[in-house]
């Protein structure tokens, strides 16, 4: 049984003790939150996602003072603020490199929880929140993206916007009500600009904030998969957990350092990547009589548009045979009427792809992309968390998937050809696979024992 330790406060603090728990969320949160004492590199890059979303939000409120949401201002205001405004040029680039900076700490994070298993029970809730933020950063990254009125960003809306039209019936009403005009103007400009700087940063800092709570309600996870409250003390304090504070803020304290060297180093060195971070394009005004010669993406979308530029008509095809084939399969497994529900849908599936164009399930499997992370803690029934207790093939999954999803990465951002479509057609089918597959093959080979307590060498 826990022993509630009472801790009278005087003074201002303890006169906002009694009007606000002050030092009680403190306690619960921070100082007396017990997290596994296994914690490895892998667990800096939840608190950098933190760090990074408050840069996001203090820059971009310094940003949002000079810039200007009007189409025939939106540009020049850019070049005013990296040009004449005080260190405008260095809050630009911080927001900027910050934005591309958040999705790599944020798909490191999920590979992390990928690893070793942060989605299992009883932590669902904890990653489906997780992806919510996720989903809700790439509307951020998609609304932002057209605010600097550069000809990537003019066209690169036109583009994604008008993948919408492909929604059968309600789609061409869908494509001009995001748009609020017949094409990407002043309008969508001005909406784009409230849902990147008031609507989204609410629904994403809800989210955060729910994330955290149901994470401390659980409990953390570790490199083990071991739950530590199943091993307590008699003053009920986890026998393998300590104190985030001092222990973890002074652990987080050297991974932060490190990020914000690579982080300054990009800012003064290299702000544009190369053209990842930020395209030559969009240095050149918006101008909607010249299109680019080629149109992508910025590099933490490319996945997906590897996929959703993937999907051809003979491609469509294969995706037919394959959902017919899962649907004979669990016609086959059915032994009552009640589990018909699966071979008719894939069916009205395939009936439906059979009469709609393929740009539209372009659409459908960039989306399903990202809409299938949410049910991976049910799609998962490996007996063990951890893929350090896994039989080896599956970390030769882990791999392929991984190295899947980076070629799909690459491919969105070079033109299209005929040999890098095959090879996003493939790599799709394995994304797909590696998700569709999960209940058959994370059950099978043999499993390592997991010890009752975390296995931990101190450095």
């Amino acid at each position: 049984m826990a022993i509630e330790h009472e801790v009278e406060t005087t003074g201002l603090v303890g006169w906002i003790d009694r009007r606000f728990p002050l030092t009680s969320t403190w306690k619960k949160h921070v100082s007396e939150y017990y997290a596994p004492k296994n914690f490895n590199f892998w667990y800096f890059f939840g608190s950098l996602a933190l760090l990074v979303l408050v840069n996001q939000i203090v820059t971009g409120i310094f940003l949002t003072m000079n810039y200007k949401p009007d189409a025939t201002l939106a540009f020049s205001s850019v070049e005013y603020i990296m040009r004449e405004v005080p260190w405008g040029w260095l809050i630009r680039y911080m927001h900027s490199t910050g934005a591309s900076m958040f999705f790599v700490v944020v798909y490191l994070h999920m590979f992390r929880g990928l690893m070793y298993g942060s989605y299992r029970k009883p932590r669902e809730l904890v990653w489906v929140f997780g992806c919510a933020i996720f989903l809700c950063l790439m509307a951020e990254a998609f609304f932002g993206y057209l605010l600097p009125w550069g000809q990537m960003s003019f066209w690169g809306a036109q583009v994604i916007v008008n993948l919408f039209s492909a929604i059968p019936f309600i789609g061409p009403d869908l494509s001009l009500w995001i748009r609020g005009d017949y094409v990407v103007s002043d309008v969508t400009l001005n909406r784009f600009f409230a849902f990147h700087v008031i609507a989204i940063p609410l629904v994403l800092i809800g989210l955060v904030v729910a994330h955290l709570v149901a994470l401390h309600e659980v409990g953390s996870n570790n490199p083990d998969g071991i739950e530590i409250k199943a091993k307590k003390g008699p003053d009920g304090i986890p026998l393998d957990g300590i104190p985030f504070h001092p222990y973890y803020s002074v652990h987080d304290f050297m991974g932060v350092s490190v990020f914000l060297m690579i982080f300054a180093a990009i800012i003064f060195f290299a702000p544009e990547m190369g053209g990842y971070f930020l395209e030559a394009n969009n240095f050149i005004p918006a101008n909607p009589l010249q299109t680019p010669q080629e149109i992508a993406p910025v590099w933490y979308f490319t996945a997906f548009y590897a996929m959703l530029r993937a999907t051809t008509d003979p491609f469509k095809i294969v995706l037919m045979i394959i959902i017919a084939l899962l649907g004979l399969f669990a016609l086959v497994r059915a032994r009552g009427k009640w589990k018909l529900g699966l071979p008719v849908l894939a069916v009205l599936v395939v009936l439906a792809m059979a009469f709609t164009e393929s740009k539209f399930w372009g659409v459908v499997v960039m989306g399903g992309a990202v809409i299938s992370l949410f049910f991976l803690p049910w799609l998962d029934r490996s007996p063990v968390k951890s893929i350090r207790y896994r039989p080896f093939f599956h970390k030769v999954f882990y791999g392929i998937f991984v190295l899947a999803f980076l070629t799909l990465g690459f491919l969105g951002t070079k033109p299209p050809s005929p040999a890098s479509t095959l090879i996003a057609q493939v790599c799709a089918l394995i994304y797909f696979a590696f998700f569709l597959g999960m209940p058959v093959w994370t059950k099978l080979g043999t499993f390592k024992q997991p010890p009752e307590r975390v296995r931990f060498k101190p450095h």
